[in-house]
C-alpha cells in the first residue's frame, strides 16, 4: 500500500511505471515537448470538456456529445502524468516546472466540476453543486500544500483526490451520454463529489495535525 505522505510534490501512481506511459514519455522528451507546455495543454483539454458539458446542460449539443468530454478529461490525466514523467524521467525539469505543475491543476479542477453543474441545472442547486464541487478541489490542494509547506510532506490521501475526482466525472459523462435524465446522473455524481472533498480535506487536516503535534 502507497504511504499517502510524500516528502515531494509528485502523487504516487501505478500507471506511471505501465508500459504505455514509458513509451509516450519517451516520445515526448524526443519531440523536444517542455513538460510546462503539456502542463498548459491539460487546461486545453479542460477547456474543451467543459465546452462540452455546458453545450449539453444547455442544450445545443445532444447527450453523446458527453463522451467526448469523457475522452477530454481523461487526456487532460494523461498531460497530468506526462508533464511530471518528461520533466522527472526525461530530465527535463524547470525552475518553473512547480508552479507550472499546480496552478493548470486547479483551472482545470474549477474549469471541469464547475462546467458539470450545467449539466444539473435542471436539478435544484445543481449548478451551485457545481460550483461547491470546484471550489472543495480547490480547498484540497490548498491543504495538502499548506501541509507541504509545515511538515516537508505532501498528503494525496482521498477519497476524493484528484484521480478519483476525474474518474467519477468521466464515469457519469459516459453513463450520462446514453441516459435522457442525465440531470439525475450529474447531480448525484456532484452531491457524492462534494461530500468526499470534504471527507478528503478532513482526513488531510488531520494527518497534518497528527505530525505537527508528535514534532512539538
Amino acid at each position: 500500500m502507497m504511504d499517502p505522505m510524500e516528502p515531494i510534490g509528485r502523487r504516487p501512481l501505478k500507471s506511471r511505471s505501465s508500459g504505455w506511459a514509458q513509451v509516450l514519455s519517451r516520445a515526448l522528451v524526443r519531440s523536444g515537448v517542455t513538460a510546462n507546455m503539456i502542463s498548459v495543454f491539460s487546461v486545453v483539454f479542460s477547456l474543451g470538456a467543459g465546452a462540452v458539458l455546458i453545450s449539453v446542460g444547455s442544450d445545443a449539443l445532444p447527450p453523446i456529445w458527453l463522451v467526448g468530454a469523457a475522452v477530454l478529461i481523461q487526456l487532460r490525466l494523461v498531460c497530468n502524468l506526462m508533464d511530471g514523467m518528461v520533466a522527472i524521467e526525461g530530465g527535463k525539469k524547470s525552475a518553473t516546472g512547480d508552479l507550472f505543475n499546480e496552478v493548470p491543476d486547479r483551472i482545470a479542477d474549477v474549469t471541469i466540476l464547475a462546467s458539470m453543474g450545467w449539466c444539473a441545472v435542471q436539478q435544484p442547486w445543481g449548478m451551485h453543486l457545481g460550483w461547491l464541487a470546484a471550489a472543495l478541489a480547490v480547498m484540497t490542494a490548498y491543504v495538502r500544500m499548506q501541509g507541504a509547506s509545515l511538515t516537508g510532506k505532501h498528503d494525496f490521501r482521498g477519497p476524493m483526490a484528484k484521480p478519483h475526482r476525474m474518474a467519477l466525472a468521466t464515469a457519469v459523462c459516459v453513463i450520462a451520454a446514453f441516459f435522457p435524465s442525465f440531470a439525475d446522473w450529474f447531480f448525484w455524481a456532484l452531491a457524492v463529489m462534494a461530500l468526499g472533498e470534504i471527507i478528503t480535506v478532513w482526513r488531510r487536516l488531520r494527518g497534518i495535525a497528527l505530525i505537527l503535534k508528535t514534532k512539538s
